[in-house]
């Protein structure tokens, strides 16, 4: 069996933002381990045609594309990046835009796969919960609407 066809283990990826600089470079903006992100998801709604005298059923074609609302989950840090992100979207820097890498990789800790989002608009964000009893790690979350979902080849655009 070759690498192409091994399964990727879903927990082994990272997060990169991005802009783009003055001169149409890219500048990482933040980035981080994150412990789970999900929402990788695209929705193309079918049209149905229906036709006169066409009995069998309807003609099907491609209709408007959604996407789902991207979720990050990671360890609460004392690094503010996302935080202040969504404080200036919020606050009313509308086109402050990011795009965002997810790198899957492979076992040899290689990039697989990278998947692509588009026109980052952080929606919500939510820091852990504090509780003097517990013992576990905090999770903050970073709920992300964006604008296009691509596949990169190789880890690469």
């Amino acid at each position: 069996m070759t690498d192409m066809l091994m399964p990727l283990h879903a927990f082994r990826f990272r997060v990169r933002f991005t802009r783009t600089g003055g001169e149409g470079g890219q500048e990482d903006v933040c980035g981080g381990a994150f412990a789970e992100c999900t929402g990788l998801e695209s929705t193309m709604e079918p049209k149905a045609i229906k036709a006169g005298g066409m009995n069998y059923g309807a003609v099907q074609r491609a209709g408007p594309v959604s996407f789902a609302t991207v979720v990050l989950k990671r360890g609460m840090t004392r690094t503010p990046d996302l935080f202040r992100w969504y404080q200036l979207v919020a606050g009313g820097a509308y086109a402050l835009r990011l795009s965002a890498e997810l790198e899957v990789l492979d076992t040899a800790g290689e990039t697989a796969l990278t998947w692509g989002l588009d026109n980052c608009l952080p929606v919500k964000f939510k820091a852990a919960d504090l509780n003097a009893r517990g013992t576990e790690i905090g999770i903050e979350e970073l709920h992300l609407a964006h604008e296009g979902l691509r596949l990169f080849d190789s880890g690469g655009p």
